[in-house]
């Protein structure tokens, strides 16, 4: 069984010749005059998961341990000839490169290990989440320029910590048991199922196949390298651009008006989960009532600012009259020109013209006032 994305081969488990392999690395053969040195990255063999598959994969990504060979295995005596080792050993020391997180007394976080990168990130890592703490933000930039993508340092930061939310937070929290809520409240959130696709792969106890585990752990790793390739790909092309359009209709929206609880948005792009995530940043929470978009069919959106981004309901919703009307007799009840409609729960409306739907937000915030007075 081949697999391209990984060519190198996985070293099986202990061998009584590593005995006479220079301890932290083995030696290749090379057409120049000096043997080539080759790194070793160590983890567990037996049963494999998404934590340790997804930590090699991100370690191989950096140039020193491009062409590392993986051992698997349990013998303490040959990990210690491996450069780096991770989900197993019992020992995190980032001097010595041991990245495990199965010993008792081990609750480090992102927060804890990263403090200058991540704030509130207090779900318990996995070796996948210590090897990303620790290594990520090269192997993001490593995978960037392979594809000529140069970010500077904010675009960066930002990725760093989006990656790790939407990506590899899961995978801590699933690989160390960390309930999903508490007190009623998500700690985190299920967004590949990753972890249950990567078990699969392992053999049935009553599997009558005979493929060797260390391969089908190089399939784990091209299945969980392959999606966090392109979540980092995403995350550069698609969710940092939009940020930047949502992050400068924050920043001019007192010229949008004088109260700046109304952004406009100059180009239509995903805005909810950067609004409310630039909010905290910029310390201006619950301030934005209303967002202005162009629609696809050339018409203007108003929407209320959802409380969450999945939520429908709004820190300020549309004018209660005119909810459920279409058309000129909406136009007619508002007293507002060009509208289209507003939704049956006030969350959206639409106008033919950008200020019909500025109307329609300042009137409803108007009415809001009222109702509060």
């Amino acid at each position: 069984m081949a697999f391209p994305a990984f060519q190198n081969k996985i070293v099986l488990n202990a061998v009584s010749t590593l005995s006479t392999v220079w301890k932290g690395f083995a030696t290749m053969a090379t057409n120049g005059k000096n043997p080539r040195i080759m790194k070793k990255i160590g983890t567990h063999n037996g049963v494999f998961h998404c934590d340790e598959a997804l930590a090699c994969f991100m370690l191989k990504q950096l140039p020193e341990y491009a062409d590392a060979d993986i051992i698997r295995t349990r013998d303490q005596n040959v990990l210690d000839t491996c450069d780096i080792v991770v989900d197993v050993g019992g020992k995190y020391d980032p001097k010595t490169h041991h990245y495990d997180h199965h010993q008792r007394g081990f609750e480090h976080t992102l927060s804890s290990v990263r403090p200058d990168l991540a704030k509130n990130k207090l779900i318990k890592l996995s070796s996948a989440g210590l090897v990303y703490a620790h290594f990520g933000m090269e192997v993001i930039s490593e995978i960037l320029n392979k594809q000529r993508l140069i970010a500077n340092t904010d675009c960066l930061n930002c990725i760093y910590l989006f990656i790790y939310e939407g990506f590899v937070e899961e995978l801590d929290a699933i690989d160390n048991g960390v309930p999903m809520y508490s007190e009623g409240k998500p700690k985190y959130r299920i967004n590949t199922h990753l972890g249950a696709r990567v078990h699969r792969l392992n053999p049935e106890w009553n599997s009558p196949s005979q493929v060797s585990t260390n391969e089908l752990f190089y399939k784990a790793m091209d299945l969980v390298g392959t999606e966090f390739i392109e979540k980092i790909m995403d995350a550069a092309t698609v969710w940092w651009p939009a940020r930047e359009i949502v992050k400068k209709s924050i920043e001019n929206r007192k010229k949008v008006h004088e109260s700046g609880q109304i952004m406009l948005l100059e180009e239509r792009c995903p805005w909810k989960d950067h609004l409310l995530s630039l909010e905290n940043e910029l310390e201006i929470s619950d301030e934005i009532k209303f967002c202005i978009f162009h629609d696809e069919g050339g018409s203007w959106r108003v929407q209320g600012i959802p409380v969450q981004p999945d939520s429908f309901i709004c820190r300020v919703f549309l004018h209660n009259d005119w909810r459920g009307v279409r058309d000129d007799q909406l136009s007619k009840i508002a007293g507002i020109e060009n509208c289209i409609f507003c939704h049956s729960t006030g969350f959206i409306g639409g106008n033919k013209t950008k200020e019909g739907a500025l109307e329609m937000a300042l009137k409803s915030l108007s009415a809001t006032l009222s109702d509060k007075e």
